[in-house]
């Protein structure tokens, strides 16, 4: 029913459209891409598409058909290229999977895939969807590392340095750039150098180095127009102006953005046309010209908005906030200054996201909202010295010089191994000579039959590839089709998770609970995908044995003291097996299990409430015909005043104690590392999962005498074997040992700060193997 209403609906558009003598699309059998119009396409691109796809469709092979696509991928200047990209994309996939290609077609289809893995990566980039350029140039990276392409393995280091100085990471940047560059030059790959020595110019502009930034856009120039790519130059003749507008020289300015303008306007390139509109306004701004500024930064707006150009968009908005705080409208300010801000934070750019912070600051301070002004203003400052700090100039210099010393060592043994070849060349010219004399004359002979060959050879295959011509066209609609199916299923099947997560948040106690409970705690919950097998629980028992979790809530938390003196506070950390789906509906069932055996049986031993879990779970597992061994390992505590008692499957018990406050009478079970001023006590769990196990045991009850300041800690085990590092490897329970033991000095809430932001600095872009539960909590 859903499909007949989508076609139907389909149906109905096109008719109105129509009806209201809208465009009419391309006809996609022949331009291959949905909702093409061409009337809309600059004349450039018109002749382009038209070129290239004119050799596709004559094209007798996948490797011409894929040449022909790229023209278009490469050349093409409106936004519909990413779906040629997309397209290309899926092509190349599919050539590669014939597996009678011979070597050097196959290579030549990876270096195709990789280049079009980058494009989609610089395109999602655009976007602010960094993420998934990072990965898209890493995936590409690895590609061309296999195939030994240092041409692909350049404009992926060049891609990296983009990504890194839009991130305000400048040494990254840097360092990216030079390596690239260093290739291009052992190349000698004249336009690879160009694209290398603007970006270096981009890099010094923003560092206020505009003499060293100048000259590098000036041989980019000078590279560029030699090529004859106009394209090139009106950018980098674009940055010359930008840089002399800096250093406020604008008579100097205005003639290279008039040029760069003209450029862009020839060849249609509605970024660039964006992009120089409006360094116009920064211009008339800097010149105090307000008018004139805020009709171009509005005319900058409308086409980044038409093309969607994220980065674009929070540029000209910051602009425009601060035109309106120039003409004291700050209501227009601030609507432009938070947008600005919200995409921002989005794309995750600290340049754009401190000028917002600026404009903010301007606006409260002139509408005399002092505490929302002051707010802004130190965001502006923390977010302008993460940019320009010391260590940051100090990079730029130490890499400059790097590669200026490398260079000049690659010269000096390039001459060297020069004066050696001229000596052995004179000694082997003659020989040379003779060889090829004879080799060209057998070379010929050899060409001659190869050519009869092929001419054989092509009339067989013409007949081949005309009846497969025909399958392929009859298998492209069936494909089409199941491709939008899965789109469909794919989104159902997300939006069902979102909602599952929904439901898996609504069973865990609330944070602002947790606190009222356990004020001197924090709870460091990270799932793996949407919903996670990892969950945390905590019941409060009254003195008359009722649960007290959704009674009145208390005034004052635990952390050594509970609602009352006579108040039990249980709280746990649970690992069930697996994670995502799966292992959030075994958690749904043993979270049921905890409950129903405090509520429902009114046990608070932790001990017996392992045991009633154990029973319950496996009970209604049993209920399957299949024979299911899924449950949990668990970390269960009980605090009442001064007494902790524990118990776990699997996961152990730490706490963290002075060494002056050291009881020396805990038992055999118990472990100790310790540092000057910190020992680590860890209590032992019974090896035995909640659920199914050959020969269970009972739970043991452990029960230990707290001393003001104990921090005590259970977790699951997805911390401690996180693979990351520079070596890849796990984090290791030692190492959380150490971590703990060198932040007791700090509160509850700077400790989860520091060890989420271990956890994440460890993991790097590898990906979270499993969920993550920590809970901490200090008497």
């Amino acid at each position: 029913m859903k499909k007949i209403f989508f076609i139907f609906f389909l149906i109905i558009s096109y008719s109105i459209c129509k009806g209201n003598g809208q465009s009419n699309f391309a006809d996609k059998k022949y331009y291959l891409i949905d909702s093409l119009v061409i009337e809309k396409l600059t004349e450039s691109d018109q002749t382009i598409l038209s070129e290239s796809l004119e050799l596709y469709h004559k094209a007798s092979n996948d490797t011409s058909k894929i040449n022909a696509i790229n023209i278009i991928c490469e050349k093409m200047l409106s936004q519909n290229w990413i779906k040629y990209q997309y397209f290309e994309h899926q092509l190349i996939k599919k050539s590669l999977s014939n597996n009678k290609n011979s070597k050097q077609v196959t290579r030549k289809l990876k270096q195709s895939l990789a280049s079009s893995i980058r494009n989609i990566g610089i395109f999602k980039m655009e976007q602010g969807d960094i993420k998934f350029a990072l990965n898209s140039f890493k995936k590409a990276m690895d590609i061309f590392d296999k195939i030994d392409d240092r041409s692909g393995m350049s404009t992926i280091y060049n891609s990296y340095g983009m990504i890194y100085n839009f991130q305000g990471n400048i040494p990254e940047a840097l360092l990216n750039y030079h390596k690239s560059l260093s290739i291009r030059e052992d190349m000698k790959d004249s336009i690879g150098i160009a694209i290398a020595f603007n970006n270096l110019g981009v890099i010094y502009k923003n560092q206020g180095e505009y003499k060293k930034a100048i000259d590098y856009y000036e041989k980019s120039i000078k590279i560029k127009e030699k090529l004859g790519d106009d394209v090139g130059a009106s950018v980098t003749i674009h940055n010359v102006g930008a840089v002399y507008l800096n250093m406020k020289e604008f008579d100097k300015a205005l003639p290279y953005f008039q040029r760069s303008l003209k450029m862009k306007e020839k060849a249609g390139n509605k970024k660039g046309i964006g992009e120089t509109l409006n360094i116009f306004g920064s211009l008339y701004f800097d010149k105090k010209e307000y008018d004139l500024s805020l009709e171009y930064y509005l005319k900058a707006l409308k086409i980044r908005q038409e093309i969607n150009h994220k980065r674009g968009i929070a540029n000209t908005m910051t602009n425009l906030a601060g035109v309106y705080i120039h003409r004291n409208e700050f209501k227009l300010a601030r609507f432009y200054a938070e947008e600005s801000l919200r995409l921002s934070k989005e794309m995750g750019s600290p340049d754009y996201m401190a000028e917002s912070y600026k404009n903010l600051y301007q606006i409260y301070e002139h509408q005399q909202k002092e505490k929302d002004a002051l707010e802004m203003y130190k965001l502006y400052i923390t977010m302008s010295d993460s940019i320009n700090n010391e260590s940051t100039q100090k990079a730029t210099a130490q890499q400059q010089a790097k590669y200026e010393y490398e260079k000049q060592k690659t010269i000096d043994d390039a001459e060297h191994d020069k004066q050696i070849a001229i000596e052995q060349e004179a000694k082997s010219k003659q020989k040379v000579i003779t060889y090829a004399t004879a080799g060209g004359l057998g070379l010929v002979a050899v060409f001659l039959i190869f050519v009869f060959n092929r001419l054989q050879v092509t009339k067989k295959q013409k007949v081949v590839i005309e009846t497969q011509k025909v399958e392929v066209e009859q298998q492209k609609e069936v494909v089409e089709l199941a491709h939008f199916e899965l789109e469909e299923k794919n989104k159902e099947i997300t939006d069902s998770i979102q909602y599952a997560k929904r439901i898996q948040n609504a069973i865990l106690p609330s944070l602002k609970v947790v606190k009222e409970y356990l004020n001197e705690s924090f709870i460091l919950y990270k799932p793996k995908d949407i919903v996670a097998g990892d969950f945390y629980w905590m019941e409060s028992v009254s003195s008359s044995g009722h649960s007290e979790l959704d009674s009145e809530s208390p005034n004052e938390g635990i952390a050594g003291q509970a609602r009352n003196e006579n108040n039990l506070v249980l709280f746990a950390a649970a690992d069930c097996t697996g994670h995502g789906v799966p292992g959030a509906m075994v958690s749904v069932v043993c979270h049921n299990a905890l409950n129903r055996s405090v509520r429902e049986f009114g046990l608070t031993d932790p001990g017996e409430i392992l045991n009633k879990t154990r029973e319950i779970v496996i009970q209604e597992f049993e209920k399957s015909d299949d024979e299911v061994k899924d449950g949990m390992d668990i970390a269960i505590c009980s605090i009442e005043g001064t007494t902790l008692k524990y118990a776990g499957a699997n996961n152990p018990l730490w706490i963290i104690r002075k060494q002056e406050a050291r009881d020396k009478k805990e038992g055999d079970n118990n472990q100790q590392l310790s540092t000057s001023n910190y020992q680590l006590i860890e209590t032992k769990a019974n090896k035995q999962p909640i659920g199914q196990f050959d020969n269970p045991e009972p739970y043991t009850t452990h029960t230990i005498e707290l001393q003001k300041d104990d921090s005590i800690y259970i977790f699951s085990d997805g911390y401690v074997d996180q693979f990351g590092g520079e070596k890849g490897k796990k984090f290791k329970a030692q190492s959380f040992r150490t971590l703990l033991l060198s932040i007791q000095e700090k509160t509850m809430d700077e400790q989860q700060a520091i060890i989420d932001q271990t956890f994440e600095s460890w993991k790097g872009n590898l990906e979270q193997i499993d969920d993550v539960c920590v809970i901490g909590v200090r008497v």
